[in-house]
């Protein structure tokens, strides 16, 4: 479990070292400025986006995952798995679904690659909710 719960992005962002509080508004922008219909809201103290379900987070690695921290500001996509990731952008890691991608300074961020997956996601997003709702049109 954290140590600390934030009230608010605001009070996360106050919190983070300055290259990494850099990194985490540029990705907090694209991704508000691609997908404005996204909500936002902080789970595990960081900025989950969701439109019907959850479609991405930006976990800067100052804010501890249990008691663990790392270097960097980690972007993940809920549905990565669903992703077309050609180039293999995306990292899975250990995980069969949630993809990201980790940087360590602005210069690494490819803003365009990362807007295009994030249009895919809104339209993963919303296959899933009308198979979803399909499914239980069928049950009833």
């Amino acid at each position: 479990m954290q140590p600390y719960k934030f009230r608010d992005v605001e009070e996360m962002l106050d919190s983070l070292p300055k290259e990494e509080r850099k990194i985490t508004e540029f990705l907090r922008a694209l991704v508000l400025d691609t997908l404005p219909q996204a909500k936002e809201k902080l789970s595990f103290n960081v900025p989950f986006y969701a439109i019907r379900k959850s479609v991405c987070h930006i976990w800067p690695g100052s804010v501890a995952w249990g008691k663990k921290t790392y270097e960097g500001v980690s972007f993940g996509f809920a549905y990565g798995n669903l992703l077309l990731d050609e180039t293999s952008y995306l990292e899975s890691g250990t995980r069969k679904q949630i993809f990201t991608k980790k940087f360590l300074n602005l210069s690494e961020i490819d803003a365009p690659l990362l807007k295009s997956y994030l249009f895919e996601s809104a339209l993963i997003d919303e296959e899933i909710y009308q198979s979803k709702m399909l499914n239980r049109l069928r049950k009833h």
